[in-house]
């Protein structure tokens, strides 16, 4: 507001000096300033109808950044403005204010989600900053260590001055052991591993803490802080560019801090602005995306068990993949073709066809690619089928990867097939494991539990 005043002012300088120069004229050409009244309040008219239009639109955009800024999701304007620049301004703000609404509903919704996650898990996790101020300590956290409340380091001094040290001296990837005496004497020995990562430009330290006496195994805990590290790296990617385009629109409407006058509002700033908003809804979109796949992960149903036909169940899904790579070759080799096992048949189908799917794109590269599917029972009644592939194998350090939910090594791999597969095996008391050769062969194994 304060921007417009020298404008005002100038523009009414100018209007009083053209009245009395034209006043000056009449009275030396007719003796009368009269004939310059009509012109003069015609003139005095449209000026002050600008200026009035133009306290309308500054005050809309005003109204427009306030509610914005404070969070008001009730925004609304008149919609029979009589002015279509008007109209069309208000519609542009209010379709901008649903957009922003919207993407700060669903950054609320992952945010909850993220939060409900980090509680559910039976692993302990703290995040800090340099200063040693705690962010966030789970549940599982603070009901291992005995704290109610956990807002900063020094806290630990009256838990474990060797876990106070421990955590103060922490580098980044770090992983250390220590054991701490609780109360009525009960030993803990802790797995401590770190993980920096950045907030708000804020450099900050995830920790995991585990009682490696717990019934869960360090493979597992290694699972859960590399799928933290995986959910930490998606979710600053979808926000990262959000933030950026949310600063680059506001610099369109703010100049010196203060912002422009309506004048300056051109349809290239209007075009600009929808575009990146269109940007804006759709990474939002992609997260919502990200979080609803994962949420798979977490709420498969309990398996329908009956007698299944292992040998229709593997000729289902041979079939199946021929229809998607029918210039590979499937050998299928069963011992005895009345093997059956207590399954959910649509759940462990879904296991076998993306197995033989992973195995086929492993041969992509290959003329002479061949898949063998067997199926056999051993001395203790189990069932075990195997999909093995003449690929280029899996590189040692990445078969525990592999099975990390989002982990992937194709560019247009989810990363949840194989994580969805082992939950589904395990959901059947069974297991999914895999043995590679690099440059050889790749066998992955559905282990099903004797009778």
């Amino acid at each position: 507001m304060r921007s417009s005043v020298p404008s005002y002012f100038i523009v009414l300088l100018l209007f009083i000096t053209g009245v009395a120069f034209s006043a000056g004229w009449a009275m030396a050409h007719y003796n009368t300033w009269l004939p310059v009244l009509p012109g003069s309040l015609v003139i005095l008219l449209l000026i002050f109808s600008f200026f009035r239009a133009h306290q309308k639109i500054l005050h809309r955009i005003h109204y427009f950044f306030e509610a914005v800024k404070n969070e008001d999701s009730a925004l609304s304007f008149s919609k029979s403005t009589g002015d279509p620049i008007l109209t069309q301004l208000t519609q542009h703000l209010e379709k901008t204010n649903q957009y922003i609404q919207r993407i700060k509903i669903e950054s609320r919704q992952s945010e909850q989600f993220f939060s409900a996650l980090l509680e559910h898990i039976d692993t302990g996790i703290l995040s800090f900053d340099e200063k040693g101020f705690v962010h966030n300590a789970n549940t599982p956290l603070k009901r291992l260590l005995g704290l109610e409340q956990f807002t900063h380091l020094r806290q630990l001094e009256k838990v474990d001055t060797r876990l106070a040290n421990v955590l103060k001296t922490l580098r980044p990837n770090d992983q250390k052991m220590v054991t701490i005496e609780q109360p009525k004497s009960k030993r803990l020995n802790l797995l401590i591993k770190s993980t920096p990562f950045v907030v708000e430009n804020k450099s900050l330290m995830l920790i995991s803490i585990q009682d490696i006496n717990d019934p869960l195994s360090e493979k597992e805990l290694d699972a859960w802080m590399k799928l933290i590290r995986v959910l930490t790296h998606e979710i600053m990617n979808a926000i990262a560019p959000v933030t950026s385009l949310s600063e680059n629109l506001k610099k369109y409407y703010t100049q010196n801090g203060e912002i422009i006058r309506p004048e300056q509002v051109d349809e290239k700033i209007i075009r600009n602005t929808v575009r990146g908003l269109d940007v804006i809804e759709e990474q939002g979109k992609g997260l919502i995306s990200f979080v609803k796949t994962y949420r798979r992960l977490t709420r498969l149903p309990k398996p329908e068990l009956s007698p299944v036909a292992v040998k229709d169940l593997i000729e289902k899904a041979v079939v199946l993949n021929k229809s998607y790579r029918p210039d590979i070759e499937i050998s299928v080799h069963l011992p005895h073709e009345d093997i059956t096992l207590s399954a959910d048949e649509k759940m462990v189908n879904q296991v076998l066809v993306n197995l033989l799917k992973n195995a086929s794109e492993a041969l992509e590269e290959r003329d002479d690619g061949k898949i063998s599917v067997s199926a056999l029972t051993d001395d203790k009644q189990r069932v075990i089928i195997e999909i093995k592939d003449n690929g280029p194998g899996i590189p040692p350090e990445l078969l525990d990867e592999i099975f990390v939910p989002f982990f992937t090594t194709r560019d247009n791999g989810s990363g949840i097939g194989l994580s969805l597969s082992r939950q589904i095996m395990r959901l059947h008391k069974g297991k999914l494991n895999v043995r590679s050769a690099v440059g050889k062969e790749t066998v992955f194994s559905m282990e099903f539990p004797g009778r």
